[in-house]
């Protein structure tokens, strides 16, 4: 019975060690189904106002390209021209002063994606299989650091603060 139960432990051992350096959301699919992720939507067909070419411009995009950042802007009622503004727009000047009143790290993507890394090194070194046997490791590597979206709606309107509504919680 003993070789047994150590069988198993050094198995299931050798399997936590083998799990390597996963990513934190394992987006293969397990289906062998087509992957959702991989099929681009194109705009509709439609005929111009002319049948005139116009002529080609080098480094040009086409009409029909993909624009994903461009229908993001104008998906949350931006206006498609703003991607190519540059800077600030006016109407944030404000918002970007006050978000950057304490002074704004140039450094911050490199500063936070280390944090990252020593958190989730600490987490794999101190659980104990490594998070072997979960599928996908995001939701637990950061529950402790998520906000319970409910009880954050119900503490504004507690205080007063006007807030869109929400679908009921499940």
């Amino acid at each position: 019975m003993r070789k047994v139960i150590s069988a198993i432990f050094m198995a299931f051992t050798f399997a936590a060690c083998s799990a390597g350096d996963r990513p934190l959301h394992d987006m293969r699919s397990g289906t062998g189904g087509p992957d959702e992720f991989s099929v681009m939507p194109v705009a509709a067909l439609e005929i111009p106002d002319t049948l005139v070419l116009p002529t080609p411009t080098p480094g040009a995009g086409n009409r029909s390209d993909a624009d994903p950042e461009g229908d993001a802007i104008v998906a949350l009622g931006g206006s498609r021209a703003a991607q190519f503004a540059g800077g600030v727009p006016a109407a944030d000047a404000v918002l970007v002063a006050q978000a950057g009143r304490n002074g704004v790290a140039a450094d911050i993507r490199a500063t936070l994606a280390a944090d990252d890394a020593r958190l989730r090194q600490n987490r794999k070194t101190f659980s104990l299989f490594g998070g072997a046997f979960s599928r996908d490791r995001y939701f637990r590597a950061y529950a402790n650091q998520s906000l319970d979206a409910y009880a954050e709606l119900a503490r504004f309107r507690a205080l007063g603060v006007a807030t869109p509504t929400a679908p009921p919680a499940n």
